[in-house]
């Protein structure tokens, strides 16, 4: 006979598996709605738009990884950074599968999906297309789009989630 606990804890993490995996699903696809809609419903390359006093669309091309890094590996840059990428999904796949919380769950899919956006890209058209520009007093943060912003929110909840398991262990 079964062990209930371990056929609980199996359902848990098929869960857990399937909302993360709902989640870099829906963060990708909004991905590429964006880029889409940056790159063929607005001329940015022309001129950017003003959408108000602190926040711009703009057409940035961003052959490196964050912050535009490693972008003097020339035309090897994007098979080699999107192999990486592609090695760390299978590794937060596998870190998935593993995952008893929601907020990991949801973690781990906002990383895979922002990673698996900026792969389409960099495969694509051999960089990463960027369009969100928040500047202030002049100085602007380096131009992003929907994948990193995920990457970005899911890191923060992956660190949050790990900070919250120590307690979770006495409740």
């Amino acid at each position: 006979m079964a062990d209930f606990s371990l056929t609980m804890a199996g359902a848990r993490n098929g869960t857990m598996v399937r909302l993360g995996l709902a989640v870099a699903l829906m963060l990708l696809a909004l991905d590429q709605l964006t880029k889409w809609m940056a790159l063929d419903l607005l001329d940015l390359a022309a001129q950017p738009i003003a959408v108000t006093p602190f926040f711009n669309l703009v057409m940035v091309w961003n052959k490196g990884v964050s912050f535009g890094m490693l972008d003097s590996l020339g035309t090897l840059a994007p098979w080699l950074l999107s192999a990486l990428a592609l090695a760390v999904v299978i590794a937060l796949l596998v870190w998935l599968r593993r995952s008893e919380h929601a907020m990991m769950a949801i973690g781990l899919g906002l990383v895979i999906g922002g990673a698996l956006g900026n792969v389409i890209d960099r495969l694509r058209y051999g960089a990463v297309v960027d369009f969100l520009d928040f500047h202030l007093a002049g100085y602007h943060w380096p131009a992003f789009n929907v994948a990193d912003a995920g990457i970005c929110v899911g890191a923060g909840l992956i660190v949050v989630d790990g900070l919250l398991a120590p307690r979770r262990q006495y409740t």
